[in-house]
């Protein structure tokens, strides 16, 4: 099985947008990793994220704003011989980003960023009430370095 490396940034955002979630690695106070689902939305290289106002993931990032954020679709499971263990593969396509989070702290602008949050998962119009907004914490990921991969290939695939 092969896994090569993809470049294109229509193809790796196309990637990014399908995943339903996306695991964020934050270090914790002892310096030891914090991986954690959450939904996200995706715009223009920057990686949005929301959470409460309070919590031991925000003081981590206080202490720790560095991140690292993956994507992963596909999960098929392949081989190339059906009888031999080491042949078989998870073919799927990873995208790994880094950055430093920063917190949006403008209503509008969490206004707007949760509305791509709620585009990216329903095609339904929602609102946001002020309580709300203010009672959120809007998360900007600006993507500093990416990765991405496609596993599983068989050679004719490549």
């Amino acid at each position: 099985m092969k896994t090569i490396f993809i470049t294109d940034p229509k193809e790796i955002e196309s990637i990014i947008l399908s995943c339903p979630y996306c695991t964020v690695g934050i270090t914790d106070q002892e310096g030891n990793p914090y991986v954690i689902p959450m939904n996200f939305a995706y715009e223009d290289g920057v990686v949005y994220l929301h959470s409460g106002p309070t919590g031991s993931k925000l003081e981590m990032l206080e202490r720790h704003p560095q991140v690292c954020i993956s994507f992963c679709d596909g999960h098929e499971l392949v081989y190339m011989h059906r009888q031999m263990a080491c042949s078989y593969s998870m073919k799927s396509r990873s995208v790994m980003c880094r950055g430093r989070v920063s917190f949006i702290e403008d209503m509008d602008e969490k206004r707007r960023i949760l509305g791509l949050l709620m585009k990216h998962y329903t095609d339904n119009e929602c609102g946001f009430s002020d309580p709300a907004v203010r009672n959120v914490k809007v998360w900007a990921v600006k993507v500093e370095e990416m990765t991405c991969k496609s596993f599983g290939l068989r050679p004719s695939e490549v």
